[in-house]
């Protein structure tokens, strides 16, 4: 079927104030199903999980049903999905049981292309442990992650692999599977950060080759949620610090504290919506996982038609630098304008009612790489499922404007 964007944009109560939100690489606007769904929680009363009583078990229910969501979205195990409040805190705590078992002479291997979350908690925890860290490079005249090179990096006492899905500045998607196999070729581990790629494609853990694939809900029009999405069996072999009462179970025992859970029912909603956005069947019906697998692809060629509109007219304008070649990307353009800083290009831009985002959008190393960093970065305008020509148009004819002015 034809996508609707003017249905799925009618979805959407933010979108109603008029600007053209071209930020959703940032975080996504949520649809009113979520937003019903987490207020409905508040309505329905809630407690913490293992109580005797009907609220306890209903949060229990929200839990549960999150991760059967998550688990439709990514092609995980339910039993294997850990929730938290963000990617980089659950992150964190991975490379903490992780690195319980490096020793000093072992690797790990990270990536020019990816955002700092994927980085920096692997390098800190390399350097508590004498472990050495080795960088796969990027190709800056296409901004293309070659896995030819992962031949090379990889080695007997390499033991993890950290590798984005997606860049989140130019949306750059290297071939993860062959990344993973060379990982796995040695006996290492690849950890697969999936917050920029999940909104854009279908995602199956198992085709990546992805031992731990990471995505955030705000990226896929749900809450401020994180999570993780691994084989429970992994999950089994790793033991992070947590309160002693605390629930030693696998997924739990890697989620400290007590959840949001009217924002977990949120994700559960997101999820329903993500699988309606391509297809005629309503929310609910059939097999989900099948659901979503369609209207994904429905939103990647949808998005990928709407991002040469985009691309085309940015780079027929003199004034504009582009960055990224990628022949296989998400709809994520970043770029320069001549005469104008990125945030007085945001602020101009701002002014005529179009989002985007200015600087380096934690991908300190690319835009070092690039030689932005010390020059503000660029601008990133992201498209999302909801946007439609009239946002691109708002923005090409924007940025024109500023040749105009220089």
């Amino acid at each position: 079927m034809t996508f609707d964007v003017s249905r799925v944009r009618a979805g959407y109560p933010a979108l109603r104030d008029g600007y053209a939100y071209l930020d959703g690489a940032a975080g996504t606007q949520a649809p009113a199903p979520v937003i019903e769904a987490i207020a409905d929680v508040y309505r329905s009363g809630i407690g913490n999980v293992d109580g005797a009583f009907p609220a306890s078990e209903r949060a229990g229910a929200i839990v549960a049903e999150c991760r059967r969501a998550v688990a439709d979205l990514t092609g995980g195990s339910p039993d294997g999905v850990i929730l938290g409040p963000n990617m980089t805190t659950l992150t964190y705590r991975l490379a903490g049981a992780l690195a319980r078992q490096w020793e000093p002479g072992d690797e790990v291997i990270v990536s020019r292309l990816d955002h700092d979350a994927n980085i920096r908690p692997w390098a800190q925890a390399a350097a508590r442990r004498g472990v050495t860290v080795r960088w796969a490079e990027v190709d800056m005249s296409t901004a293309e992650l070659p896995a030819a090179q992962y031949a090379e990096l990889t080695s007997p006492r390499t033991r993890l692999v950290a590798v984005t899905a997606a860049s989140n500045i130019v949306g750059t998607r290297p071939d993860v599977a062959a990344i993973a196999a060379a990982a796995h070729q040695v006996g290492a581990l690849c950890y697969v950060d999936g917050v920029h790629a999940t909104p854009h494609l279908a995602t199956d853990v198992r085709s990546l080759g992805a031992d731990f694939y990471a995505t955030s809900a705000y990226k896929w029009s749900g809450p401020h949620v994180g999570a993780v999405v691994a084989d429970p069996a992994l999950l089994e072999t790793l033991h992070p610090d947590k309160l002693a009462p605390a629930p030693d179970r696998v997924p739990g025992r890697f989620e400290q504290g007590t959840a949001a859970f009217a924002d977990l029912a949120g994700v559960t909603a997101a999820v329903e919506h993500l699988a309606a956005l391509g297809t005629a069947a309503a929310p609910g019906s059939g097999n989900r996982r099948e659901r979503v697998l369609a209207s994904m692809a429905a939103v990647e060629r949808y998005e990928a038609s709407l991002f040469a509109r985009l691309l085309d007219g940015l780079a027929a304008m003199p004034h504009v630098t582009l960055y990224g070649k990628a022949a296989r990307r998400t709809p994520t353009a970043f770029f320069t304008v001549a005469g104008y800083s990125p945030r007085q290009v945001a602020e101009r831009l701002a002014a005529r009612k179009v989002n985007v985002w200015d600087g380096d959008n934690y991908a300190c190393e690319l835009t070092g790489a690039f030689g932005l960093r010390e020059s503000g970065g660029a601008v990133r305008a992201g498209l999302v499922h909801y946007n439609d020509e009239a946002d691109v148009g708002r923005l090409l004819a924007a940025v024109a404007d500023l040749g105009s002015l220089s």
